[in-house]
């Protein structure tokens, strides 16, 4: 049922006595809204002295192992005090960073895990939750908790710079909020740990629910109402504000709060979003299993897809304003075709360029392949009919590619890893690999790295059809229920919306990872399911970035010489969305009118709020005000 606005503070000693499933300790709130009924926002929980009889105040040393025993499943495992200009470390080898102020440290481990075997990826001895405290003066009353990137499964990170640019104790030492970060109930072998998905099969190859309930919900659930609890014992009062705030798999994971625990954040700030978690990283292998198909297994290296990704943006990013920008400000109206291009074909293919760099007929055909998206047979429509990009997946669309002058070539771009070839060669990104290896449940398709007792991967994906991919997307939508519904895309929204959260969203029109138009998609069906995009933008807001990467920076490539400068797009100030997240909880002021400028400073540029787009009024385009939203 909704919960009932406001909902007031629960006593300390509740928060520690009571079950964790139901002493979630919960401020609402809301704001308003220019179109529509209005919204009544919510008087924030008041600053509460502990109540008569409640426990002492937790204190930052080894005593708080004792003293914060939620429940059985839950252990203090580290307590750490950092003070101000500390490094933050734990194993005495110097970080490099310190702590800007006073900050304590918790480790938490909830159990019940997963038993098996010590050398096992799919054992765990529970969710691994890291706690990062102001000090008793500097705690503005906020929980600001992060997001995961990947398969998680690190929670020794929160000193380290997240998905998107945070970090756990740099939020707790200079914002002054409790911060937090978690494995999401594994860890992982692998070098990189958040492209490891050995841990979620059996050693017997059977699909481990358990981990993957962690992984998908339980984790992020269990990491909100222990920080919540956490901060009430410590300050001996209730945090008036809490916040999620997480991009990739971070993004996934505020969705997925929204969806399944309304009740555990305020406000959640969700960037370029996994939660089309199956489709969108099963079509990841897609680029490489047309290069398999299409080109005799021969990658097309990075100065083809430079090439062909800089001829894009120089076709296209003189649309809004007429003059060239360097990126494309809507991938809606680029259609550029390089197999209709003779200054990126090769002589032999009827082109002009003469250099290494030029594409066959055949390679160019296989780039608008890509760009299409997945489809089951490999086709792909000429790009003058239909880019596969849009809200709507076309009927022979199992999931969009990436946007054209998106830098194919770039660390993790799907099927492109360049950071993870072998021998020069680009090999797929892992995570797709061994998210196709989970999904046909046969652990040899996928790269090397993953590790099962039945057998560990050996590359099989090189062998994969069309057919077979088709079948590893239809088998991971199958498979939503073993997979504990790891794809966050359920649209009703309706528990969120009645206690009066806050959800803002964004995605990166470059995303070298995650195609935006998932997004776009997702959106739609919310706003049908919750009384179209009025109704909808009421408590939930989508911006597309144009020409930002996946989660920061630039995705774009840069034109042509001669042609395109270099690209230097608007993209958001550090903490700008985040703010305006805030603004709208606390404030009611709904994120409508926000302003970008790019990293000089040269250009500014109104974001748009989804479904509007920017559109060019004359005079200056460098200033904000010669465009609008519509």
């Amino acid at each position: 049922m909704p919960k009932p606005l406001p909902t007031p503070p629960i006593p300390i000693s509740a928060v520690l006595c009571l079950s964790f499933a139901a002493a979630a300790v919960l401020t609402a709130c809301g704001g308003s809204s220019s179109s529509g009924p209005a919204v009544l926002p919510l008087v924030p929980a008041p600053a509460t002295a502990p109540p008569a009889g409640a426990p002492l105040a937790l204190a930052c040393d080894e005593s708080l192992k004792t003293a914060f025993r939620p429940d059985a499943d839950t252990t203090v495992t580290v307590v750490k005090q950092f003070r101000k200009g500390d490094d933050l470390n734990l194993d005495g080898k110097a970080s490099g960073t310190v702590a800007a102020s006073d900050v304590c440290m918790v480790k938490l481990n909830v159990g019940p895990g997963h038993a098996g075997p010590a050398d096992a990826p799919s054992t765990s001895p529970g969710i691994g939750i890291e706690v990062w405290l102001p000090s008793q003066a500097s705690w503005n009353s906020r929980i600001r908790v992060l997001g995961g990137g990947g398969f998680v499964g690190d929670a020794g990170i929160g000193a380290k710079t997240q998905i998107g640019g945070a970090n756990a104790a740099a939020i707790a030492a200079g914002e002054g909020s409790v911060s937090a970060v978690t494995d999401a109930g594994h860890a992982s072998k692998a070098p990189l740990p958040s492209v490891d998905g050995s841990f979620a099969m059996n050693p017997d190859g059977t699909v481990n629910t358990t981990l993957w309930t962690d992984f998908a919900s339980r984790g992020i659930h269990q990491m909100a109402v222990k920080a919540k609890a956490l901060a009430a014992g410590f300050y001996q009062r209730d945090a008036k504000y809490a916040y999620w705030d997480g991009c990739s798999t971070g993004g996934r994971q505020g969705h997925m709060q929204a969806q399944v625990n309304p009740d555990d954040f305020d406000g959640i700030l969700a960037g370029n979003s996994a939660i089309n978690w199956t489709s969108f990283i099963t079509a990841e292998l897609y680029p490489q299993v047309v290069m398999q198909r299409d080109l005799g297994g021969t990658p097309l290296t990075a100065d083809q897809l430079s090439l062909v990704s800089s001829s894009a943006v120089s076709a296209c990013d003189s649309a809004l304003t007429g003059q060239h920008d360097g990126f494309i400000s809507d991938p809606a109206a680029c259609n550029y075709d390089p197999a209709q291009d003779k200054t990126v074909l090769c002589t032999a293919s009827g082109g002009t360029n003469a250099t290494a760099a030029c594409l066959s007929t055949a390679q160019a055909q296989a780039v608008n392949k890509i760009w299409y998206g997945q489809t089951r047979d490999g086709s792909a429509p000429a790009p003058a009919s239909d880019i596969g990009y849009g809200a709507t997946l076309a009927s022979n669309q199992l999931w969009y590619g990436l946007t054209r002058g998106t830098a194919l070539n770039s660390p993790g771009a799907p099927g492109f890893s360049l950071a993870d070839s072998v021998a020069g060669v680009p090999m797929p990104f892992h995570i797709a690999a061994h998210q196709v290896a989970l999904n046909l449940q046969d652990p040899t398709i996928a790269t090397p790295d993953f590790i099962n007792a039945t057998g560990n991967g050996a590359d099989k994906w090189k062998g994969l059809s069309y057919a077979q991919l088709a079948n590893a997307s239809d088998r991971g939508k199958a498979l939503q229920t073993a997979f504990a519904n790891i794809n966050a895309d359920n649209p009703d929204l309706a528990r969120f919306r009645d206690r009066g959260a806050k959800l803002l969203t964004y995605h990166g029109l470059a995303d070298q990872l995650i195609p935006s138009s998932g997004t776009a998609n997702y959106y739609e069906r919310a706003a049908k399911a919750m009384g179209g995009i009025d109704a909808l933008q009421k408590f939930y807001r989508y911006v597309e970035i144009p020409a930002m990467g996946h989660c920061a920076g630039v995705g774009s490539v840069n034109g042509l010489a001669g042609t395109s400068p270099t690209a230097n797009p608007p993209l958001p100030a550090q903490n700008q969305l985040f703010t305006a997240l805030t603004d709208w909880v606390e404030k009611g002021i709904a994120p409508d009118s926000m302003v970008m400028q790019n990293a000089d400073k040269s250009l500014a540029r109104p974001l748009c709020t989804y479904p509007k787009k920017i559109a060019y009024l004359g005079g200056d385009v460098s200033k904000a005000e010669s465009f609008a939203c519509r």
